[in-house]
């Protein structure tokens, strides 16, 4: 079973780094500036941003059927993120020393599989997810703090 990792398209946060703080705090969004290594994700690019790079933090609705499982979560996404992630039966890097918590969606939206990983279980979860022919695509997060991290489809 092949599957294939997407990370966000970049197209509808790229104007918003043109805006100003007020105008980014309207909108439910913060400027940021990466402190530290390995601690802000970028969900276009799926890399961690180096110190000093610029990100926002903003919130994004991930799961956006009709089902009482829609959902939405805090993201960052970097500046300079200018393609969208995707690669064939690869994990990202970025989510490779994370504890992932994995939710397998049909195609109405309904959660039918969840499950909590470590970063060395998160291949064989998708793999076990998509073995339910009812699961229609995965959602990864950040177990901890719960963002959102990336889609994974069967491919």
């Amino acid at each position: 079973m092949n599957y294939r990792v997407l990370g966000l398209s970049p197209e509808p946060f790229a104007p918003l780094f043109s805006m100003t703080d007020d105008e980014l705090a309207a909108r439910g969004v913060v400027r940021r500036v990466a402190d530290e290594p390995d601690s802000f994700p970028c969900r276009v690019s799926l890399v961690d941003a180096e110190p000093g790079e610029e990100l926002l933090l903003l919130p994004y609705r991930h799961q956006t059927s009709a089902s009482p499982y829609q959902a939405s979560g805090p993201i960052y996404v970097r500046r300079s993120a200018r393609e969208a992630f995707e690669a064939l039966n690869q994990i990202p890097p970025v989510q490779r020393r994370r504890l992932s918590s994995v939710r397998g969606y049909d195609a109405a939206g309904f959660m039918v599989e969840a499950d909590v990983v470590t970063a060395g279980d998160l291949e064989a979860a998708i793999r076990r997810f998509f073995a339910n022919e009812s699961v229609a695509s995965i959602h990864v997060h950040n177990a901890r703090p719960g963002c959102f991290a990336f889609r994974v489809e069967r491919a």
